[in-house]
């Protein structure tokens, strides 16, 4: 199962407000581990850049002038995403944003049950809890110190591990139940697994002094003692 860990940097809240994305990035699992593909993608809004999103993560109209714009990505976007589901943290926001983004460029838009909302799986995991990301990281020992300010792309490799863990742990089920045997030592051929006799037992665990001192102990407990009926 291929899966795309995506997260957007944008100008705002609302792209009806004119407000546009100006990063993406992506992370890709196969059957829920990291395959080391990534994609990412700095965009020029085509608009200048409020303070209060600047303060958020940092990209200024200057380091922004000379990126593509969006239409001249959208479709490298789309091959690599592919028809995998989306794991997204609070998945409408990126996926409104992304969809006006696709729909401006002449592309089509991505229906809303591909995306996985790893904010709402939190919420339903842990009722009452917060669940935003940094909160995640810290429930689940997940290193989130490079996160000075928001970052498409890290913010991407933070919720992949956040989101494993919120599936059954970065180790996921059934993987090592498809291991192949351990072969026996020696063996050819049969690589079914089955103890080896051992060459020589194992020494006592107790010293003599302490055997006699048990020894001892039995015969002051009569006959009837149940420990010399298991003896």
């Amino acid at each position: 199962m291929r899966e795309i860990v995506l997260d957007t940097e944008t100008t705002g809240f609302e792209p009806s407000e004119g407000h546009r994305i100006v990063e993406i990035g992506a992370v890709e699992l196969f059957n829920h581990l990291p395959t080391g593909r990534t994609y990412h993608q700095y965009i020029n809004p085509e608009r200048l850049m409020p303070k209060e999103a600047f303060e958020v993560h940092g990209l200024g109209d200057e380091f922004l002038r000379d990126k593509p714009v969006f239409s001249r990505i959208g479709q490298a976007f789309l091959g690599f995403i592919g028809d995998a589901q989306l794991v997204i943290h609070n998945a409408a926001f990126d996926m409104k944003f992304l969809n006006f983004e696709l729909d401006r460029a002449g592309l089509a838009a991505l229906p809303n049950a591909r995306a996985t909302d790893t904010l709402m799986i939190a919420r339903s995991k842990f009722p009452g809890s917060p669940a935003s990301l940094d909160a995640l990281c810290r429930r689940f020992g997940v290193d989130n110190s490079k996160r000075e300010k928001h970052g498409a792309l890290l913010d991407s490799e933070i919720l992949a591990e956040v989101y494993l863990e919120l599936v059954g742990g970065r180790q996921p089920d059934l993987v090592l139940a498809s291991a192949a045997p351990a072969p026996v030592r020696g063996a050819t051929g049969d690589t079914t697994w089955r103890p080896l006799p051992r060459t020589k037992p194992l020494p006592a665990r107790i010293t003599p002094d302490e055997a006699a001192a048990h020894a001892t102990m039995i015969t002051g407990l009569g006959e009837a003692a149940i420990w010399k009926k298991l003896g």
